[in-house]
This record gives structure tokens, C-alpha cells and sequence, in this order.
């Protein structure tokens, strides 16, 4: 169902992949970790890039998959200060500020709602002011709970109140989608292309789009 604005009072937002460009990520996890693990501890980079894609995926949908203070424990390098390293890969996917003015202007209540960590969440503001653009920014961290678990909308509930007959969340992640659906949200809406290096994915779930012009509030 794509959104009926009329009958819309609050946009829950995802960051990475949906406002901001996830190549930052994807560059940052798939490519330049492996080559700066394998340099902090001596390995071949092509070793320390499989060990690190196996690793990495046994905690997919759990809140450590994006704990920074998780991975800089686990892989004792500073995973922080490396993001910093490529800061500026940060950038926003197309549109997005017309967007999110564009909610604005048509009186709907914008909340950024992302399974980043708090450090990489400050990180991302500071490249981008994104926090400027919405009316509230909140990390799955604060919760213990990511968007993936009930648990989080849940909790979502109790400090910022929304009507999930009346709510739209626009997210890349179809797990996201799906737990939001569970719990009851009636707008769903996904990305095509997260990343913009990569190929645009095929989406059968829920509705999506390529950019946010192919569904701007009518103002």
C-alpha cells in the first residue's frame, strides 16, 4: 500500500539506506575493516576479510550486528576512529532533504528511527546535520532492542506516541518492514537501491521505490 497521505500524521524514517547513502557502510564493513584488521594484526587481507564476513554475519538481526562497542571489543581494533577514517563517503541519498521539508510543509511529524549506534549516529549528524531535518532522531540502542524485535516498537510507543493506522515507515530493511508490519504500522515502504554502487534489488514484499520524488506529500 503506497502512502495515502491524507490519512498519514507521522514518517518513521530509517537512516542508513534510506536517507543517507549506505555505500558509506558497505564500503566501510566489506571493504576497508578486512584491509585495516589484516594491517593491526598482521594477516593477508583476503584471510582477514573471509574471517571477518563470517563473523560478522552470525550476529545478523541482533542489537550487536550494529554495536560499535561490540566489534571494537570482539575484533580489538577501534571501529570508531576507522569510520572516521572515510567520513567523508558519508552523503545523502537523492531527494532526501526536498523530502523530508516536503513532510514538513504538509504537517507530519518526522522521527528518525535507525539501528546505528549512538557513536556512529553522532559521527553521520556531524557530516550531514541530518538531526536538523526531523523533529526527533532515535537509536534501537536506547531501547537494547533492535527494529528487528517487537520489543523495539514497543518501546517506541512509550516516548514517542504515534497511531500505527496512521503511520508510514520508510525502511531498507524488509526484516525491519516486516517486524514494523507485525506490530500493526499500515504504510510500509522500501528503498530499491540502498547503496548507491550497488544494483538495485528486487522487491516483491512490500512497496518501493527508486527516489523519494516518486512519492512527495502533495503541499
Amino acid at each position: 500500500m503506497m502512502p495515502d497521505w491524507k490519512n498519514i500524521d507521522t514518517v518513521l524514517l530509517d537512516m542508513d539506506g534510506t536517507l543517507l547513502d549506505l555505500h558509506f557502510d558497505s564500503y566501510f564493513w566489506l571493504e576497508f575493516l578486512p584491509l585495516r584488521y589484516a594491517q593491526i594484526h598482521q594477516l593477508q587481507p583476503g584471510e582477514a576479510r573471509a574471517w571477518l564476513h563470517e563473523r560478522i554475519l552470525q550476529e545478523q538481526g541482533t542489537l550487536n550486528w550494529y554495536c560499535l562497542d561490540y566489534w571494537t571489543e570482539q575484533l580489538n581494533v577501534p571501529i570508531t576512529s576507522l569510520k572516521r577514517e572515510i567520513a567523508e563517503r558519508i552523503c545523502f541519498r537523492p531527494h532526501v532533504q526536498d523530502f523530508l521539508q516536503a513532510l514538513e510543509t504538509a504537517g507530519m511529524r518526522r522521527v528518525i528511527v535507525t539501528n546505528a549506534h549512538r557513536d556512529s549516529l553522532a559521527l553521520k549528524i556531524e557530516k550531514t546535520g541530518i538531526d536538523r531535518l526531523v523533529d526527533r532522531v532515535i537509536s534501537s540502542h536506547d531501547f537494547r532492542f533492535p527494529k528487528e524485535s517487537q520489543d523495539f516498537w514497543v518501546n517506541l510507543q512509550q516516548i514517542e506516541p504515534f497511531d500505527p493506522q496512521r503511520t508510514l515507515l520508510v525502511d531498507d530493511s524488509l526484516a525491519v518492514l516486516a517486524s514494523a508490519q507485525q506490530y500493526g504500522i499500515r504504510y510500509l515502504l522500501s528503498i530499491l537501491q540502498p547503496d548507491s554502487q550497488a544494483d538495485p534489488r528486487a522487491i516483491t514484499e512490500f512497496p518501493s521505490i527508486d527516489h523519494f520524488t516518486e512519492v512527495m506529500p502533495n503541499t
